[in-house]
């Protein structure tokens, strides 16, 4: 853990919520780290990556209606890694995540420690998963045959960040610029793939995560 408290590494912050970045701030700077820029958006991160000399950009997976993942082919092309801090515990999107070349992945259960440690592991040129996302990538080997939880495509991320957040289906029609029915399509989808029985479940599932 000692490694986790070395001071000094260069952070880029990408999270859509302010109050979020502000409290990574205060932890990253009590420790002697320093937050070279921050973003809530692909658009900011482009804008502002340049010159910020980052050691590692730590990225959220659920900006608004883009998600993170997209983030990482731009971060890799300024050769900077990304760790991955997550509200999403997943085995699907934790591998997509790994997948699409992330160096690390928290999950925001974690406590603060475990943060840092990933921090120092990736700017270091390390891999790191935390304990939370270990724990969901042994259910790979673990789960019965059959039974494992499909991964969500990335449409299907922004409908539950949406949902989520109260949207109706309406809402969630128009902020994306697809039909009420292609909507509908999706739910179903989504339904079977976590393994739930109705809509309400759905709805429950998604205020769970980013209510």
């Amino acid at each position: 853990m000692d490694e986790a408290l070395t001071p000094g590494v260069r952070v880029f912050l990408v999270d859509d919520h302010p109050a979020m970045r502000n409290g990574l701030s205060l932890l990253l700077h009590q420790v002697g780290h320093t937050v070279c820029g921050e973003a809530g958006n692909r658009a900011e991160l482009l804008a502002r990556l340049d010159g910020s000399r980052a050691a590692v950009a730590l990225v959220d997976l659920s900006l608004a209606t883009e998600s993170g993942l997209d983030l990482i082919g731009d971060l890799a092309a300024q050769g900077i890694p990304t760790l991955i801090y997550s509200m999403h515990e997943d085995r699907g999107t934790i591998e997509r995540a790994f997948g699409r070349g992330a160096q690390g992945y928290v999950t925001k259960r974690e406590v603060a420690d475990v943060l840092l440690e990933g921090i120092a592991a990736v700017s270091s040129g390390q891999r790191y998963a935390s304990p939370g996302a270990m724990r969901s990538l042994a259910g790979r080997f673990l789960a019965p045959t059959g039974g494992e939880e499909a991964a969500l495509s990335q449409r299907e991320e922004q409908i539950m960040v949406r949902l989520g957040r109260g949207e109706t289906s309406a809402e969630i029609s128009q902020a994306l610029a697809i039909s009420a029915h292609t909507v509908e399509t999706y739910y179903g989808r989504m339904i079977r793939k976590l393994g739930l029985s109705c809509m309400k479940e759905l709805r429950k599932f998604a205020i769970a995560r980013h209510g």
